[in-house]
């Protein structure tokens, strides 16, 4: 705790004594505080300002701090949200939690618990691998074998109670799927509860998983229940389990078995009615070999295991898939229909996409942002592939024999020119510049269209003067 903090904070409250005092506080552990009145207010600064976290009352006039928390996610869904309120119970917990707050405080606030809380929140702002997918299609889109079978599997899952472990690269639709096995069970009415267990250090990660009791540390000011009893009655999606520590996978290993937990500082066994869906990308066999993962808690989590392909094993699922991307971006962008030429569809297909689903989402929203016509064909998506840091367009073809050579561009010798670093620069500067034109200022869709977060761009665009 004693890591200076840094970040900017959104405070959200009509109260302007305590927006001041919790802005003195803030900015006195280093950050920089950002003051709004209302929800309408908070939501313009963060359409202007790299806001990493949201503090938000819950009970204001006009427009909550639920219903804040509504419009952040949908509009700013890297941006994580605390809501502070008089009236802190589990209910209502759980329902900010299944829609989305990464945390809530109770008033009046301890000055050491809301450093805490907004601590664990920067840590998981500032991690890209944490940040909220792009809404993915549901159910799932594809018509190949590969999904069929997935889909089956995940059917037949849900039914039950016992642990399913989700298996398959980044951008598979991992989430998707555990959000599939919940919809689909018993336990449907109940909250779906996230934690990315890859965002957070070990300290931070027990107490996020298990809650603490009040007096537990410095700034535990009252009791606060984590995310498994948050889950009670309903299903806990455990992502990128694999990077759990071994010191915290004894105590998952004892709340799977036991159905109880012990909150951190506490002594008494809470019991637990809980369905575990856990997520990884990693190799867990490899690991258990390593010794860096428990091979009782691997059998634990792999009772239903479920593969989710890649999207390169499937590319008969790439058109169904596309043509809806173009469908839902082209509605939420104010555009009218896009027509996918057979050429663009082959250019697509061709390609290996290392991102599976959601790095072809997030391509499909740039074209359709930034083409300037309805019709998207070879050579369209081709500009733009070649556009894209990890993609590239089908290897051009030879030129005709006898064709004349086209001189370099750039004479050969140590003087030519610009440095490499210093080009690298200069078209990093220019794809920013041409982002924000085709974003109209927009930062979060000029980010989304660059394929990084809100606050690197806020940091690129400092760094090259464009703010």
């Amino acid at each position: 705790m004693s890591e200076p903090l840094k970040g900017n904070v959104l405070l959200v409250d009509d109260d302007p004594a305590v927006a001041k005092v919790l802005g003195a506080l803030l900015t006195q552990a280093g950050l920089t505080a950002h003051v709004a009145r209302d929800g309408q207010e908070a939501l313009s600064l963060l359409g202007r300002k790299p806001i990493d976290v949201v503090v938000s009352d819950v009970r204001m006039p006009g427009m909550d701090g639920m219903q804040l928390l509504t419009e952040v996610a949908r509009g700013w869904p890297d941006v994580p949200v605390i809501l502070l309120t008089a009236h802190g119970t589990v209910p209502l917990a759980v329902e900010a939690m299944r829609a989305g707050a990464a945390d809530f405080v109770l008033k009046p606030f301890d000055r050491e618990e809301i450093l805490f809380t907004v601590r664990k929140a920067l840590l998981r702002a500032h991690d890209d691998t944490a940040r909220e997918p792009l809404r993915a299609p549901s159910p799932f889109i594809g018509s190949s074998r590969a999904m069929a079978d997935v889909q089956t599997m995940l059917a037949k899952a849900a039914t039950g109670t016992a642990t399913v472990l989700l298996r398959g690269e980044s951008g598979t639709g991992k989430e998707l799927a555990a959000k599939a096995v919940h919809d689909g069970s018993p336990r449907r009415t109940g909250p779906f509860v996230k934690l990315h267990c890859a965002a957070l250090p070990d300290t931070l990660l027990e107490s996020e998983l298990f809650g603490y009791e009040k007096g537990a540390f410095t700034g535990a000011a009252n009791r606060k229940p984590g995310r498994v009893e948050l889950a009670n009655g309903g299903t806990l999606f455990l992502d990128e389990v694999g990077d759990i520590p071994l010191s915290m996978q004894v105590k998952l290993l004892r709340v799977i078995q036991e159905r109880e937990l012990e909150r951190l500082g506490g002594t008494q066994s809470v019991k637990v009615d809980v369905r575990f869906v856990a997520a990884t990308h990693q190799p867990l066999e490899e690991l258990v070999k390593a010794g860096r993962f428990r091979e009782d808690l691997f059998y634990r989590l792999n009772v239903v295991p479920v593969e989710l392909p890649p999207l390169r094993a499937r590319p008969e699922d790439i058109e169904p898939l596309a043509r809806h991307f173009l469908e839902v971006h082209a509605k939420a962008n104010g555009r009218p229909p896009f027509t996918l030429t057979h050429d663009g569809l082959a250019v697509l297909q061709a390609q290996p996409w290392p991102g599976n689903v959601r790095q072809l989402q997030n391509f499909l929203e740039r074209l359709v942002v930034l083409s300037d016509g309805q019709v998207l064909t070879g050579a369209e998506v081709t500009r733009e592939l070649a556009r894209q840091p990890g993609l590239s367009p089908a290897p051009a073809a030879p030129a005709p024999a006898g064709a004349p050579s086209l001189p370099s561009a750039q004479p050969a010798g140590a003087d030519a020119g610009l440095t490499l670093e210093s080009q690298r620069k200069g078209m990093e500067r220019q794809a920013l510049a041409d982002a924000l034109k085709r974003a109209g200022d927009n930062r979060t869709l000029a980010a989304r269209l660059l394929g990084i977060s809100r606050r690197t761009l806020y940091n690129k665009l400092e760094e090259h003067g464009l703010l």
